[in-house]
């Protein structure tokens, strides 16, 4: 890990930012970056619709690790959107992603040079052929670096890693949790082979942010 970090030093020292959704590789590439750049911007996608315990994490370490921590809020707020639409996430999950992540992320993304992921290639089939440099378009064209230092990270490295380092783990884990987004779209894993098979009911794996080629 360290090599390939001492890799990206340069482009980390740039405008760069950090997406995190307090998932357990993204805390654990957290704890990396703070070492080599401790006000790195943490943007976390404040739909309003994750868990208590994701929250109350996300408070802890931010006051702990004294992060820079940025919430990234959607144009409504979740009443106003159900108010207007009805409740998205059941009837269409992935407009409601579109209006709660990925809109205010890249409108977010466009104030950086640079972008930093906790993604890797085990967490599903979409990410299979993921690529620690990669690039990211943005709306208007401007392209930037996607860098996933974890891409090829397994499951068992993750939380030997943590483990090591002593990190606090978010509570969901213990639950059977393998990836953890909104609480209505999320539930326990239906496949062990597949981390993200307890995400949006099994109708997709993906919010729409990141794109993968499919071949």
């Amino acid at each position: 890990m360290s090599q390939v970090l001492a890799s990206i030093d340069q482009v980390l020292q740039e405008n760069a930012c950090y997406t995190c959704s307090f998932q357990l590789e993204d805390v654990v590439l957290l704890h990396h970056l703070l070492e080599r750049r401790p006000n790195i911007p943490v943007l976390f996608l404040e739909t309003g619709y994750h868990f208590g315990a994701t929250y109350e994490y996300r408070d802890r370490l931010t006051r702990d690790w004294n992060l820079n921590l940025h919430n990234l809020i959607p144009t409504r707020t979740a009443a106003e959107q159900e108010a207007e639409f009805g409740q998205l996430y059941l009837t269409e999950p992935s407009r409601c992603c579109q209006l709660r992540k990925v809109d205010p992320l890249f409108d977010a993304l466009q104030n950086y040079d640079a972008w930093f992921t906790g993604l890797r290639r085990e967490q599903s089939p979409t990410r299979a052929r993921l690529e620690i440099f990669e690039q990211a378009t943005l709306p208007g064209g401007r392209v930037i670096p996607k860098v996933s230092p974890l891409a090829h990270w397994s499951w068992k490295e993750v939380w030997q890693y943590a483990r090591q380092h002593n990190l606090p783990i978010l509570e969901l884990y213990d639950r059977g949790y393998t990836s953890i987004g909104c609480e209505p779209c999320t539930a326990l894993p239906a496949s062990e082979e597949n981390l993200r098979s307890g995400r949006w009911g099994g109708k997709k794996l993906e919010c729409g942010i990141h794109t993968f080629n499919p071949e």
